[in-house]
């Protein structure tokens, strides 16, 4: 008999093994070779099916890689798409048909890339929201607390903004392998705090990275009712952060991918730093106007 674990969400190396025997166990963050990560689809799928688990491709701004592995039927592979916005955050997007991802890839996405693979795209956040919900799909927030503008909750939203966009999603990325411990569990007091499901995934982009973090539920290992699962509230999470000499490394594999897309970042900080020195001059005048008011009374 299948015992449910007690917690939803713990921080712990995953015992892949056991968790494989009772419930079905996918990787839900994973790139490769199409965006910034470092092995092919060959190699990932060879390594995926040594761990016994499922695994979801989620290259930035990129499908070809999912396309291709989700066309092996021995695997449980579940296609997507981590998109950047316009103002810099990401958003993974996940399909139950493979060919709805070609779809919203080829209508949505390419028409609106930078200039580089890594660069944001023209698209505003609510619109890619809006875009995907015209398919079958589950949509995640990755890392909302995390570094720079990756993650949602960052300055360049407001609190009002952002409430409207978790009631346009379906669940929040809790544990991240490659996050900071600090920012994981701020995203996993987020995951509780909006009632929606709750995911966790490697980020890997090397094949040692694979399975670090995951995402489990007790049901049929078939793409379909893993994503309903997500839906519905079902998931359980459990992962831990990789070590920092890891980290640094795969950041430095980051950047060297990431380095042509930095003026964008440069961009937004300055435009975001203007609009707030703008809102305190705005502010400042308004007291000061209504201090000389007072004053004539």
């Amino acid at each position: 008999m299948t015992t449910i674990p007690q917690h939803r969400i713990q921080f712990k190396k995953p015992d892949l093994e056991s968790l494989c025997n009772d419930f079905t166990v996918v990787d839900m963050h994973f790139h490769t070779q199409h965006s910034d990560g470092h092995n092919s689809v060959a190699e990932i799928y060879e390594y995926v099916r040594r761990l016994g688990i499922g695994i979801a491709i989620t290259d930035h701004n990129a499908i070809g890689g999912a396309v291709e592995l989700a066309g092996h039927d021995d695997l449980l592979c579940i296609p997507g798409i981590e998109v950047t916005s316009a103002e810099g955050s990401h958003v993974l997007v996940y399909f139950y048909a493979s060919g709805d991802l070609e779809r919203f890839y080829s209508h949505t996405i390419l028409p609106a890339m930078g200039a580089e693979i890594m660069s944001s795209t023209s698209l505003e956040m609510e619109a890619i929201i809006e875009a995907a919900r015209r398919f079958p799909t589950v949509v995640v927030f990755p890392h909302p607390y995390s570094a720079a503008y990756s993650g949602i909750h960052n300055s360049y939203f407001s609190e009002t903004r952002l409430l409207a966009l978790y009631d346009m999603v379906d669940g929040i990325e809790v544990i991240n392998a490659e996050n900071m411990n600090k920012w994981n569990l701020q995203s996993t007091v987020l995951g509780f705090n909006v009632g929606k499901g709750i995911t966790g995934g490697s980020d890997g982009h090397r094949l040692s990275q694979m399975g670090k973090a995951v995402t489990y539920a007790d049901c049929p290992a078939a793409r379909e009712a893993f994503l309903d699962a997500v839906k519905m509230g079902q998931t359980h999470v459990v992962g831990k952060e990789i070590d920092l000499l890891r980290k640094v490394t795969s950041n430095t594999i980051k950047l060297k991918h990431n380095i042509r897309n930095y003026p964008d970042l440069i961009e937004k900080n300055i435009r975001y730093s203007y609009t707030l020195f703008n809102a305190k001059q705005r502010s400042l005048r308004e007291n000061m106007r209504r201090n000389f008011q007072g004053f004539g009374r």
